[in-house]
């Protein structure tokens, strides 16, 4: 017999899945101590879970997870064969589906008027106090894309207008944006994505500043140069344009709660989790919180068991909530709540101009 995690390490499910899959009836442990309540698990319950592992990425809903595995030991495997192969038709089919859809869509991508796209040749020069880009690119830097399928959010956006320099990272399933006061600029917007790797450089740069002077940020054709007294960081931008992140902010007012950081990332690590159906980021399931705001400003950590349509729970990836609490550099901060299905947004009370959004996971019951 294996406990839990004895099961977690060889089989390569977490605990936390292990428990969501208990729950949902779909690898139920050979024996619970009912003093206790752990949790102990059969030698041939670990290929099992290697199996479930392979058809939950394969995206295979649970019900007919659970017949494969019902079926799975025993003789006839006739079942088994007429399952993985209605969902290989399913799979196929949705494929067929979206090559239609999407090459309806490139036919109207390819159809429109784009304008020439006029050379980068005009220089652009502005100043920046080093201690409030530093403290935007903290504000951001964790929410920058990694995904080479997408290399537009593979760096952090410099979008420059007037007196203001904001700066925003995303990867789709969160966002971040803060703002930096700038001076020296007059000229059109303009807007550069700066590599992750030369964002960290300039943040690296920063670091050294004392007194939080000002430095120089430059823009030359494809050259982004940010310099602080001799030295300097510099590099080619990324030939790309960033999404109009304008559009993805412009959230109607919810609720909202003040919390005390220390205390409420507190709940976050030792609070119930539940696991996600849908994989995140990594492709793996991934661990979620379940937010309830009260009427009285408060939230509440909870499991969110039974209640996956409760339009007063909020599931977030929890990592990525702990993320934007480090981000948000305060010991309070404001949560402000939707719809379960509109993005959670993480801002400072004195700077509601640097924030982050999350995006909800739907629950699975």
């Amino acid at each position: 017999m294996r406990s839990i995690g004895e099961m977690a390490r060889d089989s390569g499910l977490s605990v936390s899945a292990l428990r969501f899959y208990d729950r949902a009836g779909v690898l139920v442990p050979a024996w619970v101590d009912p003093v206790s309540g752990y949790r102990w698990y059969g030698p041939e319950q670990c290929e099992e879970a290697r199996l479930l592992t392979r058809l939950r990425r394969a995206g295979m809903p649970l019900p007919d997870i659970r017949l494969v595995l019902a079926g799975w030991s025993g003789a006839d495997t006739d079942l088994v064969r007429k399952l993985l192969q209605a969902h290989l038709r399913r799979l196929e089919l949705g494929l067929s589906d979206a090559r239609s859809e999407f090459s309806a869509v490139r036919a109207l991508l390819e159809g429109r008027e784009k304008p020439m796209t006029s050379l980068r040749t005009a220089a652009v020069q502005l100043t920046v106090p080093a201690a409030e880009l530093a403290a935007a690119l903290d504000a951001v830097r964790f929410a920058a894309g990694a995904d080479p399928e997408l290399p537009m959010l593979g760096g952090v956006l410099f979008d420059i207008e007037g007196e203001a320099l904001r700066v925003v990272a995303t990867d789709r399933y969160r966002m971040a944006v803060a703002q930096a006061h700038a001076t020296g600029h007059d000229g059109a917007r303009e807007q550069v994505i700066v590599p992750a790797p030369l964002a960290d450089a300039m943040r690296a740069l920063l670091s050294g500043e004392d007194g939080g002077g000002p430095v120089q940020l430059s823009v030359d054709g494809d050259r982004v140069t940010l310099e602080a007294g001799d030295r300097q960081a510099s590099g080619q931008r990324l030939d790309h344009d960033f999404p109009d992140y304008r559009r993805l902010v412009r959230l109607p007012a919810g609720r909202r709660a003040v919390v005390d950081v220390p205390v409420f990332r507190e709940a976050l690590e030792t609070g119930p989790v539940r696991t996600s159906e849908t994989p995140g980021p990594d492709g793996t399931p991934c661990d979620l919180s379940v937010l309830r705001p009260a009427p009285d400003g408060t939230v509440t950590v909870c499991d969110g068991e039974g209640d996956a349509d409760d339009q007063n729970h909020v599931a977030v990836n929890r990592e990525f909530l702990l993320d934007a609490l480090t981000a948000g550099a305060r010991d309070r901060l404001v949560l402000e709540f939707g719809a379960p299905t509109a993005p959670l947004a993480v801002r400072r009370p004195d700077a509601e101009d640097t924030f982050s959004l999350l995006m909800p996971v739907r629950l699975e019951n």
